[in-house]
């Protein structure tokens, strides 16, 4: 099946228009629900904030299973909350829409090739176990003041653009538990250097248990955004550098293990003039001296939790991450 996206659905054949309007009135799926979809979000995406206490998703809504792209991306784009299971692979272009309420959960072998999702103007939205590759543009944009957002044991690599761009005052997100791979921009906090008056005090963001996996650069790259935390993470061969904190970011990096990465922590970076970052308790193997500066919002303002031993995380973060795992 050749590539789809949004526009082409609305504007395609009567077909086309048949599928979609069945797509619609069917009932939620009769299979087995997993007790995956109803696990609870922590770091920033579970805290009390912004009107929202904590991450749920779709929880509380019907529970479907789709298996033609046209399908899920109708669910994906209704107003009420669902929680939708993945079965197959979908196959479209584009930054597709991602509303608001929503868990998005793969079942075995499930993927997103082609395009991406984009969570605009959103809340309360749920990623898990899902495998995203090719994407054209972003694999999962998260962008114009969009909060409340967990995206977790994902599988992300192979873009044109970046794995994950957080932007444009989104705010509240934690990624865990994801493997992103044969990819050079992975994540992005802060989209460019003239947009402080957006950004700054928002992009809240926990990193943890992720694997950067021979990824070269942004893990993550950060403007403005205070407190970011990036914990317990396993940084591998990342050629260009692991964590670039930028226009007076804050970001605490925290109990992580770098192995063969020459420059673990960068203060500043290419044209954007220097973040702050507070280091504590990491492993450099094989790897370069991280750079510092200045004071950090502590995370524990907002949250709680307890790092693993960095010295483990070689072994439990790859053998944990990515999707089949939860």
């Amino acid at each position: 099946m050749s590539p789809i996206s949004r526009r082409g659905l609305l504007a395609g054949t009567a077909a086309t228009a048949l599928t979609a309007a069945t797509a619609r009135s069917a009932p939620a799926t009769t299979s087995p629900v997993w007790a995956a979809p109803f696990a609870t979000a922590d770091g920033f995406a579970g805290t009390n904030l912004l009107g929202r206490n904590g991450t749920t998703g779709g929880a509380g809504g019907p529970v479907v299973t789709v298996r033609d792209t046209e399908a899920f991306l109708d669910y994906c784009d209704r107003n009420e909350p669902y929680v939708i299971q993945v079965d197959g692979i979908m196959r479209f272009s584009s930054k597709q829409a991602l509303r608001s309420n929503k868990t998005v959960i793969g079942l075995p072998g499930a993927e997103i090739r082609g395009g991406g999702l984009d969570v605009y103007r959103r809340q309360n939205v749920i990623i898990r176990n899902l495998r995203f590759t090719g994407a054209d543009d972003d694999a999962i944009s998260i962008q114009q003041s969009s909060h409340h957002v967990w995206i977790d044991h994902c599988d992300l690599s192979g873009g044109a653009d970046g794995l994950i761009d957080i932007v444009r005052g989104a705010d509240l997100i934690t990624v865990s538990w994801c493997h992103f791979h044969d990819h050079s921009k992975t994540a992005l906090l802060g989209h460019s250097d003239s947009n402080a008056g957006p950004d700054t005090g928002k992009l809240r963001t926990t990193f943890h248990h992720n694997y950067f996996d021979r990824t070269a650069q942004r893990h993550p790259r950060v403007r403005f955004g205070e407190p970011i935390h990036v914990y317990n993470n396993y940084f591998r061969d990342n050629a260009l550098y692991g964590v670039a904190s930028t226009e007076n970011a804050g970001v605490l990096v925290e109990s992580n293990h770098f192995q063969n990465v020459p420059h673990p922590i960068y203060v500043g970076y290419d044209e954007s003039g220097p973040g702050r970052v507070v280091e504590r308790d990491n492993v450099y193997s094989n790897s370069g001296a991280p750079q510092t500066a200045g004071t950090v919002v502590e995370p524990r303002t907002y949250y709680s939790y307890t790092p693993d031993n960095p010295a483990n995380l070689p072994t439990t973060v790859p053998a944990g991450v990515g999707v089949g795992r939860i």
